[in-house]
């Protein structure tokens, strides 16, 4: 075993490559400790954004988003406030890692295997088919029916950070389940978004899209494997779609599904190669120990690191390097941008019983618990599926509870479907808040007293 703390001179020091090196995590467990991490971010953002919108700074929060912005150049430029640059483009990137999270369970995760898969998928149609049929009771006409996606959403940040909390009271199974019914719920908005939620058709700039998605998958099928020219014609891609009417941050999930799976090197030859690189290091770590005078030994050692780079699926690399971005500040960016709610707490039940506010938050608390759970229950009793090794029905009750934390999908769903009718965003806005309160106490309570705490 290679000791990390060596002595030199009398002291002692640490070498960080020796813990890079030594360090090694499943994806699995990257993407919930990220996940989790996000969530809390989330919340305190979230909540900074309520305070700010309901203090003295109200005005200036709201005046700061409005501001516009201009990129480009003289006869072609884009202008938009910087509330849109965010829904519109920093969103773009969210829906990018949203599609490589989609496109790597589908191949290679939980949802690869439709056996194992089926559970979850049932669970998460049920989580998205209930709660749009209760919105849809409330507001059956009008353009208020309009909202009838928004409480089909979960937010996967929230949801594992409040899972998170329970600690060790909670088995590794239900996480993964939870992340399995997340990632087909964030399939389902996708879709809805794409096929109910686009205004007004520019086919001219339509088709420009559909030009570079071509483009994207000649890069695809011709072998490329740089992730730079996917990123080029990507970001084409989404100012033709922003054009085109067509939700603009679709433009991400395409490019995630054509950015490729499979790596450069296969993980066999690059073994076989590997062994000679090391032997040439040695070599060259011999004539001189000094790698900022030996030249070839520092082009050995970055050889070896470019090789261990294109060893890994271009798909895979993009979303690791986007991920922690994405967590950390696209979504609490949009949380303080989305989130700044004006509550009138003297008129705070006729807000709860308006239908708007009302479908939602049946929607997200009521539907998400019936379709998830209920959808479960029976897919079980009917011998479909069989529930994972170490949960029960109470376990899935949590998540279903969990699952009516809307938040980040369900605002966005929100923006798109009440763009025109400020006051009716405003109520769904507060729907979607207390729905998501309600639903994670009501779920963190729920596991707390029927889970046990585990060694």
């Amino acid at each position: 075993m290679i000791k990390r703390h060596k002595r030199l001179l009398g002291k002692e020091y640490v070498a960080p490559w020796e813990r890079a090196l030594d360090r090694v995590i499943s994806p699995i467990e990257e993407f919930i400790h990220r996940q989790t991490t996000s969530g809390i971010l989330l919340m305190l953002c979230a909540a900074i954004a309520i305070v700010l919108a309901n203090s003295p700074l109200a005005e200036a929060y709201h005046h700061l988003f409005e501001l516009y912005f201009t990129v480009g150049i003289e006869n072609f430029q884009l202008s938009k406030s910087l509330h849109h640059w965010i829904n519109d483009g920093l969103m773009a990137v969210f829906f990018l890692v949203v599609g490589l999270e989609l496109k790597r369970e589908l191949l290679v995760g939980e949802l690869a295997n439709l056996k194992q898969a089926m559970l979850p998928i049932i669970a998460a149609i049920g989580g998205m088919l209930i709660p749009a049929l209760i919105y849809f009771a409330i507001n059956p006409s009008g353009h208020t029916a309009d909202g009838w996606g928004i409480p089909m959403a979960t937010d996967i940040a929230f949801a594992l950070g409040a899972l998170a909390l329970l600690g060790k009271r909670i088995p590794q199974s239900l996480l993964m389940f939870l992340i399995a019914v997340a990632i087909v719920d964030d399939l389902g908005a996708v879709t809805v978004i794409a096929l109910f939620y686009t205004e007004t058709i520019n086919m001219s700039a339509l088709g420009m899209a559909g030009v570079f998605t071509f483009l994207l998958v000649c890069l695809n099928l011709g072998g490329v494997r740089r992730l730079l020219p996917y990123l080029i014609i990507g970001t084409c891609l989404w100012v033709a779609m922003l054009k085109s009417g067509v939700h603009a941050t679709l433009a991400g999930v395409i490019l995630a599904f054509i950015i490729p799976m499979k790596p450069k090197y296969d993980p066999k030859r690059f073994l076989s190669m590997i062994g000679d690189s090391v032997d040439k290091i040695k070599e060259a770590y011999k004539n001189n120990e000094n790698i900022l005078v030996n030249d070839a030994l520092r082009s050995r050692v970055k050889a070896l690191g470019t090789g261990s780079y294109l060893v890994q699926a271009p798909a895979q690399v993009l979303e690791t390097k986007l991920h922690l971005s994405t967590a950390y500040l696209v979504i609490p960016i949009f949380a303080l941008a989305n989130a700044g709610v004006a509550i009138n707490f003297s008129d705070i039940g006729e807000i709860i019983f308006h239908p708007v506010s009302m479908g939602i938050g049946l929607g997200l608390v009521v539907g998400k618990l019936i379709g998830i759970a209920g959808f479960t229950w029976v897919a079980v009793k009917a011998g479909i599926c069989e529930l994972p090794k170490g949960l029960n029905m109470n376990h899935i009750i949590g998540v279903a509870f969990m699952g009516g934390i809307g938040f980040t999908m369900s605002i966005f769903i929100a923006e798109l479907g009440f763009a025109h009718h400020p006051e009716d965003l405003l109520m769904a806005k507060t729907g979607i808040l207390f729905a998501s309160f309600t639903a994670g106490i009501t779920g963190f309570i729920w596991l707390f007293i029927t889970s046990k705490k585990t060694d």
